[in-house]
């Protein structure tokens, strides 16, 4: 049967089935990301408590909205600030030159602001597995 298509609601926890039979949980943010919580659970029920994240990036939208991590539950941010993805770094190798984007708009930036940030970009399913495990599988070969 296939999964029933959800609307990608900001606050929303999915369940995300990893290859070793237990589950990551993502909570969305606002502009398109996903923060990836730090528990690792050993059933779909073992929804974190804590809001303690790995890492915060882009997601394919169509991911969230296939059903295939399925929706568990509901966890409303403290504010509407605190809905939105910490700062990203954008790399233009063409000029290489450097920019931030937070809330939906892009800063100039040096090479030292951007050291310690998340590249902006959309991520796919098996890349954030692939980080939630620790491989890097499009390295191994």
């Amino acid at each position: 049967m296939k999964p029933k298509k959800r609307r990608v609601k900001v606050g929303n926890v999915h369940a995300i089935p990893l290859p070793n039979n237990k589950y990551a949980f993502g909570k969305v943010y606002k502009d398109g990301c996903i923060g990836i919580y730090k528990q690792i659970g050993n059933s779909i029920d073992d929804v974190p408590k804590d809001e303690e994240f790995n890492f915060i990036v882009g997601v394919y939208q169509d991911i969230l909205k296939s059903g295939k991590w399925p929706l568990v539950a509901f966890k409303e941010f403290p504010s509407e600030d605190a809905a939105w993805p910490p700062k990203m770094c954008v790399i233009d190798t063409i000029s290489n030159t450097y920019s931030i984007y937070f809330k939906g708009e892009f800063y100039p930036a040096t090479h030292e602001e951007c050291k310690n940030l998340e590249l902006a970009a959309a991520w796919d399913e098996e890349h954030i597995i692939d980080r939630i495990l620790g491989s890097n599988r499009w390295n191994n070969g």
